[in-house]
């Protein structure tokens, strides 16, 4: 079963979480990005969400990771490389 030629605004907000997190397929993230280009309802939505993502990720870059943690991070992804 092939994907449809367009996304309706209810698959569009189904994937949304999913688009964001660059976690669909090559041909679902161009039907979601070419419905945000002409859908001004969902490019709402996409840039509010997209937005709080962002500003997530901006406070976990100010949080203080204890040098303890890095380390043990360190040692179990060096443990698993190999």
């Amino acid at each position: 079963m092939g994907l449809p030629d367009r996304l309706t605004c209810e698959e569009v907000f189904e994937r949304l979480d999913d688009y964001l997190d660059r976690e669909l397929t090559p041909d679902q993230m161009r039907l979601v990005h070419e419905h945000l280009e002409i859908c001004a309802v969902c490019a709402s939505e996409y840039r509010f969400e997209s937005g709080i993502i962002t500003g997530v990720r901006e406070k976990l870059r100010r949080v203080a990771v204890p040098e303890s943690l890095r380390a043990r991070i360190s040692a179990l992804l060096k443990d698993h490389a190999s």
